[in-house]
């Protein structure tokens, strides 16, 4: 262990700038120490060695660590950097030790041994181990009360507490020896033997015996391999991003991926539609792109943009297409304005904007024909309603992009066409935005010209000028409650709409002909545009001017059936099935 944390201060060995930060608290650092301290396994270290032909990562010190020349390390540590970080922070650096408590608080500590608690059997050890903050005081009653004070060399001889950081400075060390041996020389020299012993037992475990076992990576090693072998050994440390990966390999060739992403983040989450794409989205999205045109350019190999593949990804490729998947993302966003959806809460499927960018940045300035983007439109909602997009999707998106263009060309359905199927009683099962169906049904509504029951406004208008638009019962929940009708009906997408948070409060609780009425005469709204509105909404007023709940059910279902077939130029079967008529009162056709 020695060893390691010198070659570690000397910046021979160094960590992957892909690493995540050190992020151990206090109480990891307290029982690490107590296992070295007993000799016991804190498990092995992963060491990559560095140069050859294999991978090559940008590399960087680890925590705590300053040295005056850029040193270029030796090894890189794939596994251990919490437990080898901690180690050096508490033992091997003379600045307190910024962690953080339990709660996440940050705090600076410094770490010493009891060393009448070291040698007795019968203490946890845990308890030997005390956590001291930076001025070297322990108070309480809010700092009026102080419970230890070792903030000189003298105190910390009274107390018996050695400090950590001088273990491996040898002048600091016997210097701190002679003068504990010198302290209790004519005070108690029972303390002396004791020390000896606390030496011999103790320190020499940190300075010279303690060992750590260590698994070598041949400098040859490929970098897939390398990125692979490091998340199945990381258990301890925080689990790493394709980006990070990748924002690694990069710098290796002196691009900073990190500084561009940010960069163009600022520019794609300014649309809100868009806004929950990540980095690793994008990266997928410029893997997809690249590896189609290369298919297309020499029909080997196949179309892919797994994670292996992302792995991949050559800095060429990413300067090449990040651009053209960026304008890919804009045609995006103002398809998806067009389909009624216009933020990230109610996107049905955040992936399916990986291959739809690809989609859109293939066909350049044929987005703009209408006949493209009707067929966009159909592709789109298959996936929506046939749930597609919500398992491993990049074999879909694999065959996605290709099949969808090849379509616009005059070809055959793309598969996720025909694998799309949308069954009846779905509508029921529809009861959250958890389902992607369920937020793509309301935008198909909206996309039908839904209005508002109060403003008259549509509802797209009212969602751009954020009128706190959501998706309400229709029979309220209280209402329906009241009546014990059914709760898989009212609480499903057949009994929603979205509406006005305004809308919402006038329906509160009452019976769609109280709540009708009064908006009526409070909000001089006559009989008949009420119904139009209604209409909107695929709704049929007279259902529910006479709060007809299950003549409601059904015939606003047909409805809603007959949008989804629309949308998706699909027939829905089993319109008339006995399972239909059995959860709906009726045939839905």
């Amino acid at each position: 262990m020695s060893d390691i944390l010198k070659d570690i201060s000397r910046g021979k060995m160094q960590l992957p700038d892909f690493q995540r930060g050190w992020v151990w608290d206090d109480d990891h650092i307290r029982s690490l120490i107590a296992s070295v301290s007993m000799s016991y396994p804190i498990g092995a270290v992963m060491l990559l060695q560095t140069g050859g032909d294999g991978a090559q990562f940008q590399p960087r010190l680890v925590e705590g660590v300053v040295l005056s020349n850029d040193t270029k390390p030796e090894y890189l540590i794939l596994d251990g950097q919490q437990r080898m970080t901690s180690l050096y922070l508490s033992l091997f650096n003379d600045k307190p030790v910024q962690t953080t408590t339990e709660k996440k608080q940050k705090i600076e500590r410094f770490y010493y041994l009891d060393i009448v608690k070291c040698l007795d059997e019968k203490e946890d050890r845990i308890d030997a181990v005390i956590s001291i903050p930076a001025e070297k005081k322990i108070t309480s009653d809010f700092g009026r009360k102080i419970e230890l004070n070792i903030n000189t060399q003298e105190k910390e001889f009274e107390q018996c507490l050695f400090p950590l950081n001088i273990v491996y400075e040898n002048i600091k060390y016997q210097q701190w020896r002679r003068g504990f041996n010198n302290y209790y020389r004519t005070k108690d020299e029972s303390k002396l033997d004791i020390f000896d012993r606390f030496e011999a037992e103790i320190v020499l475990r940190f300075q010279s015996i303690y060992r750590v076992p260590v698994i070598e990576l041949i400098k040859d090693t490929p970098k897939e391999a390398v990125c692979q072998v490091f998340e199945k050994v990381n258990t301890g440390g925080v689990t790493l991003t394709v980006f990070e990966l990748i924002t690694a390999i990069f710098a290796a060739d002196n691009f900073n991926l990190r500084k561009d992403w940010e960069i163009r983040e600022e520019r794609i989450t300014s649309n809100e539609v868009i806004s929950g794409f990540d980095a690793t989205a994008f990266l997928t999205s410029v893997t997809l792109l690249a590896s189609y045109n290369s298919f297309q350019a020499s029909r080997e190999g196949a179309i892919s943009c797994k994670r292996r593949e992302v792995l991949k990804l050559i800095l060429e490729d990413y300067k090449k297409y990040a651009d053209k998947i960026e304008e890919g993302l804009k045609l995006a966003a103002r398809f998806l304005a067009r389909e009624k959806v216009f933020d990230s809460r109610s996107l049905p499927y955040s992936t399916q904007i990986i291959p739809l960018s690809v989609i859109c940045a293939i066909l350049g300035n044929q987005f703009e024909q209408d006949s493209v983007r009707k067929k966009l439109a159909q592709w789109y909602w298959c996936g929506v309603f046939g749930e597609l997009y919500g398992g491993a999707n990049e074999p879909r998106f694999a065959f996605d992009v290709p099949e969808v263009i090849m379509w616009l060309e005059g070809a055959d359905l793309p598969r996720t066409i025909r694998d799309s199927s949308f069954v009846p009683n779905r509508l029921l099962s529809m009861q959250s935005r958890l389902s992607a169906a369920y937020k793509g049904l309301m935008a198909l509504l909206m996309k039908a010209g839904s209005l508002d029951f109060l403003s008259g406004d549509s509802i797209e208008i009212s969602s751009y000028f954020d009128m706190a638009i959501d998706i309400h019962h229709i029979f309220p929940k209280t209402y329906c409650e009241e009546k014990q009708y059914k709760k898989d009906l009212w609480n499903s997408s057949v009994n929603k709409a979205p509406l006005s948070a305004k809308s919402n409060r006038i329906i509160s609780g009452k019976a769609p002909s109280v709540y009708l009425t009064t908006i009526e005469k409070q909000h001089y709204i006559s009989n008949t545009r009420l119904d139009e509105i209604l209409f909107t909404h695929q709704i049929k007023p007279e259902l529910l001017r006479n709060d007809a709940f299950e003549k409601f059910i059904n015939d606003r279902a047909l409805r809603l059936l007959d949008l989804i077939e629309g949308a998706t130029g699909k027939s829905i079967a089993g319109r008339d099935s006995d399972e239909t008529i059995s959860a709906f009162g009726g045939k839905l056709i």
